[in-house]
């Protein structure tokens, strides 16, 4: 028996690690890179299974899944993925939790440093011809100053672990996590308004939902402190970038350095394009040789237990098991 697997996009340099993982099963696999629900319906018709990176999968292209027992997630977060439509026809919905977490870390970790060393400015300052330690005399030491994480899952606190021995204090606001959890860690639990007040560097690591979107707006960044740093490697609608281009151009707070926006690519006349103290980089935070390589594999390997039969490892709606 043969199965079709459809892969709606990827951001990867091959899909040799799919076709490993899948090939003993006798798996046709079906990649493409979709634009539109429109495409995606048509690629995913007959197909036994979804590997699914950024294309939207809507309500409309669950209910067409005729014959579709899973669809997988490249990733951590399924914001992308409408999970109630998933459980509604009872597909199972799986994501990867475990992987890139040294990479999200090291790279928030990076934009901090980047931003409080003045990285970027001074490198953008040298390039156009100037030579001027003063011009960077607001630089302040790290060792001292408080970390604020908006959420406090693996890559939290893989980042908490990495700052600490720079002298850095950790706070952090999880309303579903136990206090001890995060002082076993070496940070302390609080409200929002202690981060948001406190904190020298806020970065964000709560999933995106109908709860955190806009978590951070006009009211939220009136409360930073006027040299705070904010850094998002989560996702980019849990900021409101409108409300952060205004704060941000009016000097209300030090900087900020995103890896995600609401939109992806942003238009060319994003207001966050055209600020010195923003930094940008595209989706990056998850990427490595290794962590895409584990990210596949793993992506594929739940592909694989849902063909089989077998109980999947990540499973997102795990009450389509028992239904």
């Amino acid at each position: 028996m043969s199965f079709v697997v459809a892969v709606t996009d990827y951001v990867f340099p091959s899909l040799e690690p799919e076709q490993r993982v899948l090939a003993p099963l006798g798996v046709d696999l079906r990649p493409a890179q979709c634009q539109s629900e429109e495409r995606i319906i048509e690629l995913t018709n007959g197909a036994d299974a979804v590997l699914n990176c950024y294309a939207k999968i809507t309500a409309r292209v669950i209910e067409k899944l005729d014959r579709c027992k899973i669809i997988a997630r490249y990733g951590i977060g399924v914001d992308n993925v409408d999970v109630v439509a998933a459980t509604r026809f009872g597909i199972l919905v799986t994501n990867v939790p475990d992987y890139c977490i040294d990479e999200v870390s090291d790279h928030a970790l990076a934009l901090l440093l980047a931003l409080a060393r003045r990285i970027t400015v001074a490198d953008g300052a040298v390039k156009t011809g100037a030579w001027d330690v003063v011009a960077h005399a607001g630089i302040r030491r790290l060792r001292g100053q408080t970390l604020g994480l908006l959420g406090f899952g693996k890559i939290a606190k893989a980042l908490a672990s990495k700052v600490q021995p720079l002298g850095m204090k950790v706070l952090v606001y999880d309303p579903y996590l136990e206090p001890l959890l995060m002082t076993q860690h070496g940070a302390e639990a609080v409200s929002l308004d202690r981060v948001l007040t406190e904190a020298d560097a806020i970065s964000i690591h709560v999933p995106l939902s109908s709860e955190t979107r806009n978590l951070i707006g006009k009211r939220e960044l009136a409360r930073m402190k006027s040299t705070a740093f904010l850094i998002n490697t989560s996702r980019g609608g849990i900021i409101d970038e409108q409300a952060l281009a205004e704060t941000l151009k009016a000097g209300r707070i030090g900087g900020a350095a995103l890896d995600v926006l609401s939109v992806e690519p942003p238009p060319i006349d994003h207001p966050l394009r055209k600020l010195p103290n923003v930094i940008l980089t595209p989706h990056l935070a998850f990427y490595s040789r290794e962590s895409v390589i584990e990210l596949q594999t793993k992506a594929a390997e739940e592909v694989a237990r849902a063909l089989k039969g077998e109980p999947p490892r990540s499973p997102v709606n795990p009450e389509v098991l028992t239904g």
